[in-house]
């Protein structure tokens, strides 16, 4: 699953629309979909996705002993 299909996923679970998050993140929605055609994303877009949303964004690495190197938006 790409990124896009992500956020698309998520905007369909949150009952908004992807040019309305665009808006939320202080995007244009023709900006912020050419960025989701690219897959041009950045992670702190994703951070600012999940704080308009009021939900938790984890990205981690997880090494072979269970350690966890971990980006979060908390």
């Amino acid at each position: 699953m790409t990124t896009a299909d992500m956020i698309k996923q998520l905007c369909e679970q949150m009952n908004i629309s992807v040019s309305e998050l665009a808006r939320r993140i202080g995007q244009t929605p023709q900006n912020f979909n050419k960025k989701l055609q690219r897959e041009t994303v950045t992670l702190d877009e994703l951070k600012a996705i999940a704080d308009v949303l009021g939900i938790r964004f984890e990205q981690a690495f997880i090494l072979p002993d269970g350690n966890e190197i971990k980006i979060s938006n908390e």
